[in-house]
């Protein structure tokens, strides 16, 4: 019977969690394919555009991630990591909106460490997540990918100009196309858990 109880409890929490947090995944998936489309096929791209276009990408992913953080206490033992990402993520995005005329040096190191920190975030979450192994190693994936983006940028500097941009704009549709996957599969996961919830009643 305590097993039961037990069972029912890590259940229950497992769908709050779910529900309260998918919706995340999905807003963090869409904004970075948007910013992902603009960075690849927007010929036209200036280095102020460029910095526009990742401050805010960087300002929502910092106010998903705070969210995500505060919701995920008591939940994840990851959840202090999102919510300093998050935190650090609003102060990049803050940086660069009040100095748009950042050196593109400059830019590369700013872009390069946030993404090789979200990268290793994202992998120590995927080993700390209890969720399903789907979802830890889309996680894992999405680290791999951040952290190979940030070192790409930051070691090779003959990546500059317009392969800089296709570099940070194919990490955001990977980012996106993977984030928007986690929220479905988190989704399908609630939907499952309610079934076998109703079938026990």
């Amino acid at each position: 019977m305590a097993a039961t109880r037990s069972e029912t409890r890590q259940n229950e929490m497992l769908k709050k969690t779910i529900d309260d947090l998918w919706w995340l995944s999905l807003i963090q998936g869409i904004v970075a394919v948007f910013f992902g489309l603009a960075a690849v096929f927007w010929p036209g791209l200036t280095l102020r555009a460029l910095v526009y276009l990742f401050s805010a990408f960087v300002l929502a992913w910092g106010i998903v991630e705070i969210i995500n953080g505060f919701l995920s206490i008591g939940r994840r033992d990851s959840w202090w990591l999102t919510l300093l990402f998050g935190i650090a993520g609003l102060g990049i995005g803050t940086y660069l909106v009040r100095h748009p005329n950042v050196s593109f040096t400059a830019l590369i190191l700013i872009i390069g460490l946030t993404l090789i920190g979200r990268g290793l975030l994202d992998i120590v979450g995927a080993f700390l997540d209890k969720r399903s192994s789907t979802h830890r190693f889309l996680t894992g994936v999405i680290g791999f990918a951040a952290l190979a983006a940030g070192v790409i940028l930051l070691f090779q500097p003959e990546a500059g100009g317009v392969a800089f941009v296709w570099v940070l704009g194919l990490y955001a549709l990977v980012y996106g196309a993977l984030s928007i996957a986690l929220a479905i599969q988190a989704r399908e996961a609630l939907s499952a858990l309610n079934e076998t919830n109703h079938k026990k009643i």
